[in-house]
């Protein structure tokens, strides 16, 4: 057993060491796989910026602690490409779907090509999908449009689905409310909204993925929010090659700053790092039938 409190955090070498205590515990210490490792339920390693040694680092991820991860298509060419990292990687698993900002590209065809995706063994939700308002393209009535329709294509598959949600809280609560989400399933990714909002998920038994941003300082509202989700309601993720936390900050993210974020929802908690991991992996292995 790792006693986390006898270890002391130093934001430089957190990464390192929790990493190191989660291998002990889980692949390299019982032989029993990922069990009680990191679970990274959100990453994009079918992204360009991985393209010069995606191979390396994901070859690199067990030996760091790091033994699920969930890749999410954000357009119909990178729903194909997660699935295809799924079939060469056995702990990678795919989500298909198309993010708002690319929905210019759906169309009926587009919606039987993730249809088809959805009977792949390895595929475990739909997703991700929902409303960015960030900038004023594509059109919020498209948006809609297409958010409504891959909300029905989970119910129909009968997978989860991970919800996109930037500056379009309300819109994306009253959808998910017209379309009884809720019997759905799912997570709202990279949340990002205040605890009264998270009331309003899990008053529909949403699931929460925490990232990079719970590092930042100035994220007083998340910090809060997180206070408030039960543990068994929350998801350890990087959204890779974005929003790598402090003390990376701007630079490419990947599923290796997991431990930073681990860190800083123990913090908030109260609890040991050891338990957040375990806690995370449980629920994310919940929720997408793993």
């Amino acid at each position: 057993m790792i006693h986390y409190s006898q270890i002391y955090y130093d934001m430089k070498n957190a990464v390192f060491i929790l990493a190191s205590a989660i291998w002990k515990r889980g692949a390299g210490g019982n032989g029993k796989g990922a069990v009680n490792m990191i679970f990274e339920s959100h990453a994009h390693y079918d992204d360009e910026d991985f393209d010069a040694d995606r191979e390396e680092l994901l070859s690199s991820l067990a030996g760091h602690g790091i033994g699920t991860v969930i890749n999410i298509g954000a357009s119909l060419a990178g729903s194909e490409a997660s699935v295809k990292l799924a079939e060469r990687y056995p702990f990678i698993y795919g989500a298909v779907g198309v993010h708002p900002s690319e929905v210019e590209e759906l169309s009926g065809e587009g919606m039987e090509r993730l249809r088809a995706l959805c009977g792949h063994e390895k595929v475990v939700a739909v997703g991700e999908t929902g409303l960015d308002y960030h900038y004023p393209e594509p059109a919020a009535a498209l948006q809609k449009e297409w958010f409504a329709r891959q909300l029905a294509l989970a119910r129909e598959v009968k997978l989860p689905v991970i919800i996109h949600s930037r500056e379009a809280a309300k819109d994306t609560l009253d959808i998910m409310q017209a379309h009884h989400a809720g019997e759905i399933g799912g997570v709202v990714h990279c949340f990002s909204y205040a605890k009264e909002m998270a009331r309003e998920y899990l008053d529909m038994d949403f699931y929460f993925g925490i990232g990079g941003v719970i590092t930042f300082k100035n994220a007083k509202k998340l910090k809060e929010a997180v206070q408030y989700i039960p543990l068994d309601k929350i998801l350890m993720e990087t959204d890779s090659p974005y929003l790598s936390p402090e003390p990376h900050r701007g630079e490419r993210n990947s599923s290796l700053n997991l431990p930073f974020v681990a860190e800083a929802i123990a913090e908030l908690k109260g609890i040991s790092c050891e338990e957040v991991v375990e806690a995370t992996e449980r629920n994310a292995r919940k929720l997408f039938g793993l």
